[in-house]
């Protein structure tokens, strides 16, 4: 069985796929990070509204993680290290 992902590990797996990806769409952001449409609209609403990832000045319906986008990445990067520590401890 697999396990469902919270909702900060989905916003993890988000920021990551679009800090991996560079410059990319909608639809291969949504596919790499295994999201269907519904809740990844709903994260990547939230991460756009907040600052998070931005519309890609350069490429027309294209999107890029932001500076404050990156640092919450490296913050959630760090939580998921002390867990996946945490797992293995406990």
């Amino acid at each position: 069985m697999v396990k469902k992902r919270s909702r900060w590990e989905l916003i993890y797996d988000v920021l990551k796929v679009t800090y991996e990806e560079k410059n990319s769409k909608k639809t291969r952001i949504m596919q790499r990070a295994y999201l269907d449409w519904r809740n990844f609209q709903k994260y990547f609403e939230l991460l756009i509204d907040k600052g998070f990832i931005a519309k890609c000045t350069s490429i027309p319906d294209n999107y890029e993680i932001t500076e404050k986008g990156m640092k919450l990445l490296e913050r959630l990067r760090k939580v998921d290290e002390i867990r996946i520590v945490g797992e293995m401890l406990g």
